[in-house]
């Protein structure tokens, strides 16, 4: 199967960014994880399920990311440029009816987006974990420690986490100088939510059938701007 085609937009201050879509349907808008762009998505088992389920899901690739502009000037991440992306991607499809979600960093966009005055019907908040609900999180301060190493060619213990981090982003094709410009944007906020826990790992949960089952079930659900998390 072909990858699908990409599409252009330009993002808050006129930023070339990019999304692909896959499926047909109701408009389901998947913001991904740190790292992670939209091609990534679509090749993982919960974006064909939601499609299979009828659903348009658009996958944008957040600036900094993938084939969206990669710019190393730290002037192109202001606070919050995230989700003024994200609010420039529903905009320019005029989208009115539609489901929002995000799993890990795009879970961190989303509810800036909803108090920023997006509408969707549902609002998806993925793959936060149980850290995330309690206290600050650690994993900022680790991905910052492991950006900074492979850009400025520090050292990384072998065989440790920090090193598979590292061999991550650099097969993901990742460009580190850019990546901790994005982490400079995060903000820590996240409204009230309906819990629900499936199996795995922050990287494993992603494709547990157990998420995307959850998704759907909560997507099939007629009331509005609630929200899911998982870890």
């Amino acid at each position: 199967m072909a990858d699908p085609p990409v599409h252009r937009f330009p993002g808050r201050d006129g930023l070339e960014l990019v999304y692909r879509e896959t499926g047909e349907g109701r408009p389901l808008v998947l913001l991904p994880g740190f790292t992670s762009t939209g091609l990534h998505w679509i090749h993982r088992d919960p974006v064909a399920t939601l499609a299979e389920h009828g659903y348009r899901v658009i996958l944008p690739d957040p600036r900094g990311h993938g084939d969206s502009a990669r710019p190393h000037d730290p002037r192109s991440y202001p606070p919050d440029v995230l989700a003024d992306d994200g609010l420039a991607l529903i905009n320019w499809l005029r989208l009115d009816d539609y489901d929002l979600g995000g799993y890990s960093l795009g879970a961190r966009i989303v509810p800036r987006m909803l108090v920023r005055g997006v509408g969707p019907a549902h609002a998806i908040v993925a793959g936060q974990g149980l850290d995330a609900l309690d206290r600050t999180t650690s994993r900022a301060g680790r991905r910052r420690h492991v950006l900074s190493a492979l850009t400025h060619r520090g050292v990384i213990e072998p065989g440790s986490p920090d090193e598979e981090l590292a061999r991550w982003i650099t097969q993901s094709g990742g460009d580190p100088q850019a990546l901790c410009h994005v982490l400079d944007t995060l903000v820590a906020t996240l409204p009230s939510a309906r819990f629900t826990r499936v199996p795995g790992n922050h990287v494993t949960a992603l494709t547990s059938p157990e998420l995307v089952a959850a998704i759907t079930a909560f997507l099939a659900r007629s009331s509005s701007r609630a929200d899911l998390r998982n870890e």
